[in-house]
């Protein structure tokens, strides 16, 4: 995770170096939707055996690009977007109980979009990276058990298990983010896929001595396509 951070933030410095070149000034301001899928999960300390969990997202984005310097393209990329996140618990101690818990946000991701290819007609490939804020907004427990296998948690690992029913005490979260993606552009707009990764640096439940948890941050793995039109050129 050191690396990942480390890379995000001297891509974002080369960006400011771009920016602060004299290149072939551009004004192009582009608007429109994205769509895609997350799956998610908690970095928790103490650890708690996690699966994936799977969820939607969605927004609108903007994009505003400034220049192009050499063969690189350079923009800034705002969106704000609904994402469902959350973490889905493995539980290995025999009593086939299974958790997992849904959270929603509010996300707003700020990138330095850097693309190289084809500015008007045809593919263009892209790096995005920047800072991201999101709120919560609320969240869904499903507890898995029967009659046979009632909910038990007198065996769980590390006895964790002050989880369960625990409110998220943080709603403002932010951390890093970073994609890789392809750009089809045509003359009826931009269509872009896009593979993302957050990294939470905040977390969602107190991390004080006194608390049980001292890291629990959402990091999520995004699938994305856009639909953006160009307004200005």
């Amino acid at each position: 995770m050191r690396r990942l951070t480390l890379s995000i933030i001297g891509l974002l410095m080369g960006t400011v170096a771009c920016f602060a070149q004299v290149g072939e000034l551009r004004s192009n301001l582009a608007v429109g939707l994205n769509g895609g899928y997350n799956l998610s999960r908690v970095d928790f300390s103490p650890t708690i055996k996690q699966n994936l969990q799977p969820g939607l997202t969605g927004g609108f984005s903007l994009r505003y690009t400034t220049e192009k310097y050499f063969a690189l393209i350079c923009a800034a990329q705002l969106e704000v977007n609904f994402a469902q996140r959350g973490w889905n618990e493995f539980i290995e101690d025999g009593s086939n109980n299974t958790y997992r818990r849904t959270t929603n946000y509010i996300e707003i991701p700020f990138f330095a979009h850097l693309g190289w290819g084809q500015e008007e007609r045809g593919i263009q490939f892209f790096v995005n990276a920047g800072p991201q804020i999101g709120f919560f907004l609320n969240g869904i427990e499903s507890y898995g058990f029967t009659e046979d296998h009632p909910w038990d948690e007198t065996n769980r690992p590390n006895n964790i298990v002050q989880q369960y029913g625990k409110t998220v005490e943080n709603t403002l979260e932010y951390g890093i983010a970073g994609g890789l993606g392809m750009e089809l552009k045509t003359g009826i707009g931009n269509f872009l896929i896009e593979g993302r990764y957050f990294f939470g640096l905040s977390d969602m439940f107190g991390n004080s001595k006194a608390d049980p948890f001292g890291r629990s941050a959402n990091t999520t793995i995004t699938a994305k396509v856009s639909y953006l039109i160009d307004i200005t050129k």
